[in-house]
């Protein structure tokens, strides 16, 4: 009997008489026609076999397993070799092509080998360029590492110029410079680490001043058009604003009278006023005049009254010229009751005398000076002055020639 398998075989009495091989159908192989021939592989369930259907150029050859499992190449996956594994891409008639990830990815697209999940802070096609904020470092090689820009400060890009180890910033916004944006651009100055525009009123000029204020505190450097203050915002000593209230105009002076006004009726009236002239001058030395008004350390070529207000030295000089008119007026008044009191002292003993009879009276006209010394008038050593200003003549006869 042929006894061949009813479903690979043409029919079960067909076969051989010499050799009993049966007559197989298509995708069938054995005597008996009850394996799958090379390239096919038994359907599951039932008896049947189904080609391999392995693609020629994923697959080393034609011959699956049970399953109908092709044998692939290298890169290349699926049921029937015909689509590249994970890492490869661009399945053609050889074999599939690894991705080029620069080591940043092991996927690509199948199609077009772009790069998949990009990591270590990189992007691109192929995993070649640093994210938005990070810079490609030689260490370790080829490293992405994130830049030292704030993003505050700046763009927070950064890149590393030929020859440099350090990264600089691309671009620093508004107020702040340096290589990594962490300095305060001249006109603007640190505030809890903000770079903030300095306030000096439009009275500094940066051309001048470049720093415009100090980069510590905002103090205005150089105030200019006669301002002072932390903010140039107040006018110097002896300006003041004008009715605008724009610009600082020096105050109007407000001159005194002269010191060759004042008069006197002391009898060294002409000598006192140029005495007080020569101690005003002899006083108020350069030194002297440099110490109460000082020069202004804002304008230095200015002369040593240029800050100081003309009224406050009209004072000041009347003021001396006063205490020294005095102080002279005192010194001749002294002198001149000094003397007077000398005159009378010696003009008292003028004596009016009086013969009589028997004595001779005499009286002085001035009645003011009581006890003035009358005994030396006459020369005799007899006389006797009464207690009532009347001089008695005591001695023999009592005769006297006038």
């Amino acid at each position: 009997l042929c006894n061949c398998s009813s479903v690979g075989s043409a029919g079960v009495a067909e076969c051989n008489r010499t050799t009993g091989q049966c007559r197989c159908l298509a995708g069938y192989a054995g005597l008996r026609c009850e394996s799958c021939a090379q390239g096919f592989h038994p359907e599951q369930g039932t008896q049947r076999c189904q080609p391999c259907a392995c693609s020629p150029s994923g697959s080393s050859s034609a011959q699956c397993d049970h399953s109908g499992k092709c044998q692939c190449k290298v890169g290349v996956t699926g049921l029937k070799c015909d689509w590249c594994s994970e890492g490869y891409y661009r399945f053609n008639e050889t074999t599939c092509e690894p991705c080029q990830c620069n080591n940043h990815s092991q996927t690509c697209n199948s199609s077009t080998g772009t790069c998949l999940n990009c990591q270590e802070n990189t992007e691109g096609n192929h995993c070649e360029l640093c994210k938005e904020g990070f810079y490609r470092s030689a260490h370790p090689a080829h490293a992405c590492q994130r830049c030292p820009c704030s993003i505050v400060a700046s763009t927070g890009t950064c890149h590393i110029q030929p020859g440099e180890t350090a990264p600089r910033c691309d671009r620093c916004r508004t107020g702040y410079t340096g290589l990594n944006c962490n300095q305060c651009d001249k006109g603007y100055y640190n505030s809890d680490s903000i770079c903030v525009r300095c306030k000096c009123n439009g009275n500094v000029d940066p051309a001048r001043s470049p720093s415009v204020c100090r980069p510590d505190s905002g103090e205005c450097i150089g105030c200019l058009y006669h301002t002072a203050g932390f903010h140039c915002e107040r006018c110097q000593e002896g300006y003041t604003r004008d009715p605008e209230g724009t610009n600082c105009t020096r105050k109007e002076a407000t001159l005194g009278p002269e010191p060759g006004e004042f008069t006197t009726s002391a009898p060294n009236a002409t000598r006192a006023t140029s005495f007080s002239t020569a101690v005003l001058n002899s006083t108020l030395s350069p030194t002297t005049l440099q110490t109460i008004f000082p020069l202004s350390s804002s304008d230095n070529s200015t002369s040593a009254f240029a800050d100081v207000s003309w009224t406050q030295f009209n004072i000041i000089i009347l003021t001396v010229i006063i205490i020294v008119v005095v102080l002279l007026m005192g010194f001749v008044g002294a002198v001149y009751m000094y003397r007077e009191y000398q005159n009378r002292k010696l003009n008292a003993p003028f004596w009016t005398i009086e013969l009589k009879e028997d004595n001779i009276s005499f009286s002085s006209y001035h009645d003011s000076i009581p006890n003035a010394d009358v005994s030396g008038l006459l020369e005799d050593d007899g006389n006797e002055v009464a207690p009532n200003g009347q001089l008695t003549l005591t001695t023999p006869m009592h005769n006297y020639k006038a």
